[in-house]
């Protein structure tokens, strides 16, 4: 019993000091993500088209071109983000991408526009696979979401706070000769910088090198995740590298427990550094839940997305303008903060992710509804929350689903940048959604997010289902040549991955 109880304190210890550490650098950075790729839609009402001599669709592309650069880097970034470490890469990328922003002030012209935004979206792609895959080396699967949770809370957050910052700051008007719309870009990119910095020197690059815990939470933090990650029912075989017996071991570098496996075999667990292999990335590009979540995600991306970038310009076509029409932005994140956190904490409790999407994505379709159908800008503004309060939540479930699912480092650095990389497809028919044509009723803006919104629906539910169908093949005993399957991969030389999710008792999170 003391040692029960010692065990809790210990675990409340850790999570306690890593939730401090952690959380708060990770929410500034996500908030600084937000911010500088959201503030375009409160430099457009503040006087940038005008002073760019934009017209037609060029402001529509110049979002657009932001969504290539991002793209391509996510998948490269999650690569190296274990070479150069979670705790530096993470904050140098903020860091360049505040020095561009800041620049953003200074555009006087389309193509400097399309220059700007392209850069900025190079800077940024790596971010939040970096975000994800670092803190599922950090926390337990079933702990994950929470954290997520919290952070991604921020981004709601940051809706409001970019607006009420941007009311502020279009009031320096003439400061410096400069438009108030170019202050916009000029100060938020250098909070950016600034909160760059100063997660630099509170993240830890891992758990051993924690200068935050004493020695024995330190051993005790690292055993729980050995635990949790070499058990052999329901917990991911990842970090550290696990092989099944007969494989080879490198007495220099592995640290060998043996945990018997339905009392017939023994599952040997190494830990050693895991080295980058084609094959792994293979397995994530080939894993189904991949494609089905990034489908998803892509429909609740265009949702989020579209009204993050145009709530400012849908607030002013309902009648409000100048600082009106920014501080009217900030209440409908209201909910959706509360929502974020309720859902994350809900989520990692019941073990559920994809059924808290099909709960929450009919709230979002019916806001849409409303908004097609309202005869009134009440109505129209009513819209806007039921919107944000079932679309912000389904982040940090969809989010969590594949560092759940997927074990190997490398398989899961592949399957979450992949996920993010497609699904970020959506932000091209984001930006081509609304457009001031439309105005003060959007219904054709509003009425193709809705489609995406309902594919989105019905992708999750494919996923739910195919994780039930595996788990209870797994669970009948019918992946047991999995084990046979990896063996002969060993023995041939073609791999030196971890067995992970492939093992017969893996267990996927619904």
């Amino acid at each position: 019993m003391e040692d029960h109880d010692r065990t809790k304190v210990l675990t409340r210890r850790v999570l306690w000091k890593l939730d401090l550490h952690v959380l708060p650098p990770l929410a500034l950075l996500w908030l600084a993500n937000f911010i500088d790729r959201t503030n375009i839609g409160n430099a457009r009402i503040a006087g940038l088209e005008r002073d760019t001599h934009l017209h037609g669709t060029q402001f529509n592309t110049a979002l657009a071109i932001f969504y290539v650069s991002y793209i391509l880097v996510e998948l490269p970034s999650n690569w190296v983000l274990k070479k150069f470490k979670p705790s530096r890469w993470l904050p140098f990328l903020v860091a360049v991408w505040g020095v561009v922003t800041t620049l953003s002030g200074l555009v006087q012209n389309f193509k400097g526009l399309l220059a700007i935004r392209f850069f900025l979206g190079f800077c940024e792609g790596g971010l939040l696979p970096g975000i994800m895959l670092y803190l599922s080396t950090l926390y337990k699967r079933h702990e994950l979401q929470q954290r997520v949770g919290i952070f991604y809370a921020s981004a709601s957050l940051s809706g409001a706070f970019g607006g009420l910052l941007a009311t502020a700051i279009i009031k320096m008007e003439g400061v410096g000769g400069l438009a108030g719309w170019r202050w916009i870009f000029i100060l938020e990119g250098i909070a950016t910088i600034i909160f760059a910095l100063t997660s630099m020197l509170f993240l830890p690059a891992d758990l051993a090198s924690a200068k935050f815990f004493t020695d024995e939470e330190r051993e005790f933090a690292l055993q729980r995740m050995r635990l949790s990650l070499g058990a052999a029912m329901t917990a991911p075989l990842s970090e550290p590298s696990q092989r099944i017996t007969g494989a080879e071991t490198d007495a220099e570098k592995a640290t060998v427990d043996k945990i018997e496996v339905e009392a017939t075999e023994t599952l040997v667990v190494e830990q050693v550094e895991e080295q980058f292999e084609w094959g792994e990335v293979m397995r994530g590009i080939k894993d189904p839940q991949v494609w089905m979540t990034a489908v998803s995600y892509m429909g609740i991306i265009i949702s989020l997305y579209s009204f993050s970038l145009f709530l400012p310009t849908i607030v002013a076509g309902l009648g409000y303008s100048g600082g009106a029409a920014q501080l009217h932005t900030v209440p409908p994140y209201v909910p959706a903060v509360v929502l974020t956190v309720v859902v994350a904490v809900a989520s990692d409790r019941l073990k559920w992710r994809g059924p808290f999407i099909l709960m929450f994505l009919p709230i979002t379709m019916a806001g849409y509804i409303l908004a097609i159908v309202a005869k009134t800008n009440t109505q129209r503004y009513a819209a806007v929350f039921l919107i944000a309060s079932g679309i912000y939540p389904c982040g940090p479930c969809i989010l969590s689903i594949l560092p759940n699912n997927s074990a190997g480092h490398y398989k899961k650095a592949t399957t979450v940048a992949l996920q993010l990389a497609l699904s970020n497809c959506g932000g091209f028919v984001a930006t081509f959604t609304y457009d001031s044509s439309q105005a003060p009723t959007y219904i054709r803006g509003h009425s193709i997010t809705l489609a995406f919104v309902a594919v989105a629906w019905v992708a999750m539910c494919c996923n739910v289902m195919y994780c039930i169908w595996e788990n209870r093949a797994r669970a009948e005993g019918r992946r047991q040549d999995n084990l046979v399957k990896y063996q002969e991969l060993w023995d041939a030389g073609k791999t030196r991955a971890p067995i992970g999710d492939r093992h017969p008792d893996f267990r996927f999170t619904l």
